[in-house]
């Protein structure tokens, strides 16, 4: 009998896994909407499930309610060892809470910024002179330049209105914290025991608010595949600073493929993003045999990162993978462009609590860029919301 495992309804999240499956029968995978990957009970999905695509702000939730798992149940120190070396930026230790390993990195992401570079290569000379000269990237047109600093994304918004906020779901808050990230990049807000200073947050919203505020209204209420779908078949968003980066959007069997850069700075220097991508964990429920263990390992492995997950829509997390010179052939360098955002992206807080503040978060968000709140006020209420989560007070970052 297969074991039965629950991942997101994107070729990105079954494809390569549905695929290795079958060629052992090993693992009935399930699907359900990023939305419900994004937000669903964890506890619900590991009463039902084996094995478990999650996200690392789970954690919190998921180990107050013994749900998974710990790998070293499962795997030798030694391997765990070796996928923990061979993994991009932070994507293996964001899965390390408490002491204990809770989820293998299978797929690496983050925001990262998407841009039509052949409209990108339309803006008039006069603005596509204040870009950076340092990020050209292939158009239709040829090279054009890609805006490298908030600032820069700014002076694009205001002259040509096409460049979109990624805002619905969770995605408000997330991209709030990418450009906070930007702003202050040492803050670590990983334990779930700081937050950000209110100067932060307040200049964070204060650029939220005023590229919302011109965000192309058909993008509005999608999530990133949405978004990302949209501006391949569309004319309406030139660029987006902040959105999960999807290899499948690169693809060149598109009739407009996305070109994928390195998120904004707040000034030349560190990229501010927020990591995604996903790991896969063992539910309590699962006791793992000697094939399950090995079919994983295997998943892990660089030779499958590198050759057969990016060959069935999937999205590595090797650093190797990412590396890669055929790989990133395949991609238009989707890899190679994005490397330094992923390489520096900072982890969300991952304690019991986090999830429902993400949710709250972002609708606190949209109420108040509808409602023409101020940055001040909605950096007040954010703080407020994060302290709600916790019984005691905290220390800002």
């Amino acid at each position: 009998m297969a074991w039965r495992g629950l991942t997101w309804d994107h070729p990105r999240g079954y494809g390569a896994l549905r695929a290795a499956a079958g060629l052992q029968a090993l693992i009935d995978w399930n699907t359900h909407s990023l939305e419900g990957f994004e937000s669903a009970p964890i506890q619900d999905i590991c009463s039902r499930y084996d094995l478990v695509v999650l996200d690392h702000p789970h954690l919190g939730e998921a180990i107050a309610q013994s749900c998974l798992r710990p790998l070293d149940e499962v795997f030798d120190a030694k391997d765990l060892a070796r996928i923990a070396a061979a993994s991009i930026g932070r994507t293996y230790d964001s899965y390390h809470m408490d002491g204990r390993q809770w989820a293998l990195p299978l797929d690496a992401a983050t925001q990262v910024m998407a841009v039509r570079a052949d409209l990108l290569a339309k803006v008039d000379s006069g603005h596509a002179g204040q870009l950076n000269q340092d990020t050209p990237t292939q158009a239709a047109h040829g090279p054009v330049n890609v805006p490298k600093t908030w600032d820069e994304v700014r002076a694009l918004s205001a002259s040509t209105g096409k460049v979109a906020l990624s805002l619905a779901g969770p995605h408000a808050l997330l991209s709030l914290l990418s450009i906070a990230a930007a702003i202050d990049p040492t803050a670590d807000l990983r334990n779930g025991d700081r937050w950000h200073t209110k100067a932060t947050i307040t200049q964070a919203c204060e650029l939220l608010l005023e590229l919302a505020a011109r965000s192309p209204a058909s993008v509005r209420a999608l999530n990133p595949i949405g978004l990302l779908a949209h501006m391949t078949t569309h004319d309406d968003v030139i660029l987006c600073p902040l959105v999960y980066g999807y290899v499948n959007y690169a693809s060149a069997s598109l009739a407009q493929p996305l070109a994928f850069h390195d998120a904004p700075s707040a000034k030349p220097g560190i990229p501010g993003s927020i990591l995604g991508g996903t790991g896969i964990a063992i539910s309590r429920r699962c006791e793992p045999d000697a094939a399950l263990r090995e079919h994983l390992l295997w998943l892990m492995s660089e030779a499958t990162q590198t050759g057969f997950i990016p060959l069935h829509d999937g999205q590595p997390s090797n650093v190797a993978s990412w590396a890669d010179p055929q790989v990133n052939a395949l991609s238009d360098d989707f890899y190679r462009q994005t490397t330094r955002t992923l390489a520096a992206a900072s982890v969300r807080p991952r304690h019991d609590g986090y999830i429902a503040f993400q949710d709250r978060g972002s609708a606190l968000l949209r109420e108040g860029i509808a409602a023409g709140t101020s940055a001040s006020q909605l950096a007040d209420a954010l703080a407020q919301l994060f302290a709600d989560t916790h019984s005691s007070s905290r220390t800002p970052a």
